[in-house]
């Protein structure tokens, strides 16, 4: 469920896409994302980080291709997302020995611990290299392909692409998962 409500301005926006144009669009995936933030901080009383970068990113990246009237920025936004989740994933664990996917699974997740540290680093870095290859796949669609393409890869491609990877690194990792009978 929480998946769909993370897609909420991504189906806003795709909806408001079909029926009017990618300015209209784009100023629908901003409201939505400021009241999808709204309503985070209704429910829960806490934004997490992830949040409030997207909803940063959405405004800069909106207000400027509605005030210069240029598609190209809210087309580079996910670009730009993907690639500073990537640089923060690369960054923190090279030079600063943080592991963020540690940080955001290890409490779900209890690795067999003569292999722990070297599966959470590949894991870290497979995110960081898909975030990295998202964003290129991101502007190639962008600037290759129609507007229209874009969108419909925005997402559905994206999406798409997230959860094959999530499952691939289910898999993977269920072969270092602690089973409760060990």
């Amino acid at each position: 469920m929480k998946f769909l409500f993370d897609l909420f301005p991504i189906i806003l926006f795709f909806v408001a896409f079909k029926f009017g144009d990618i300015y209209t669009a784009t100023i629908v995936a901003m409201v939505a994302t400021i009241v999808q933030i709204l309503w985070v901080y209704y429910r829960h009383r806490k934004i997490d980080a992830m949040q409030w970068i997207s909803l940063v990113m959405i405004i800069v990246f909106g207000s400027l291709t509605i005030f210069l009237h240029d598609k190209t920025f809210i087309q580079l936004k996910p670009t730009a997302l993907y690639w500073l989740f990537s640089g923060a994933l690369f960054i923190s664990a090279q030079f600063f020995q943080r592991n963020w996917i540690q940080v955001l699974m290890g409490k779900q997740v209890t690795l067999k611990e003569k292999s722990a540290h070297s599966v959470w680093h590949r894991l870290n870095m497979a995110w960081a290299t898909f975030f990295f290859a998202m964003g290129a796949l991101n502007l190639y669609i962008a600037f290759e392909y129609s507007e229209e393409t874009w969108v419909n890869f925005k997402l559905f491609g994206s999406t798409g692409l997230l959860v094959v990877f999530v499952i691939l690194q289910g898999l993977w990792l269920a072969k270092h998962i602690v089973q409760p009978n060990e």
